[in-house]
């Protein structure tokens, strides 16, 4: 798998915290939670690593990096119910298809409750930076 990916999304982590940092004149973190969603399909490890070696680059101390994940929630537009995403009996591809393109999870899920496709997805895309002791 091409790391290309999580070495972008772990650039974006630093540039923000360095920004953050930078404003309150230190370049210590004691403690740094990055939450990942789901469908942001990336490999903890290698942004781990990634965020650990950028980090450094900045000449930034991080006490705990903590990597938590974000399940996946989708709302009915037409009838409000919620639910997650890893309730549901998807076949391989179809997981796989959603992984990559989240917007097409309306193609191939309906709510449970109405049978709508018109569907968004609440959570479990993005990255960011959930919580920053310094």
């Amino acid at each position: 798998m091409d790391s290309m990916h999580e070495w972008a999304l772990a650039e974006a982590i630093v540039e923000t915290a360095y920004s953050f940092l930078s404003e309150r004149k230190t370049r210590k973190i004691i403690s740094l939670n990055v939450v990942i969603g789901i469908l942001q399909s990336a490999d903890r490890e290698v942004l781990k690593f990634a965020l650990t070696e950028l980090f450094k680059s900045r000449g930034i101390e991080v006490g705990e990096l903590r990597l938590d994940e974000e399940e996946a929630l989708l709302r009915c537009r037409s009838c409000s119910k919620t639910w997650r995403l890893g309730d549901l009996d998807l076949s391989d591809d179809v997981r796989e298809a959603v992984h990559f393109i989240p917007e097409v999870i309306h193609a191939y899920v309906k709510c449970p409750n109405c049978n709508s496709q018109d569907l968004e997805i609440v959570s479990g895309r993005g990255i960011y930076i959930a919580s920053m002791e310094l």
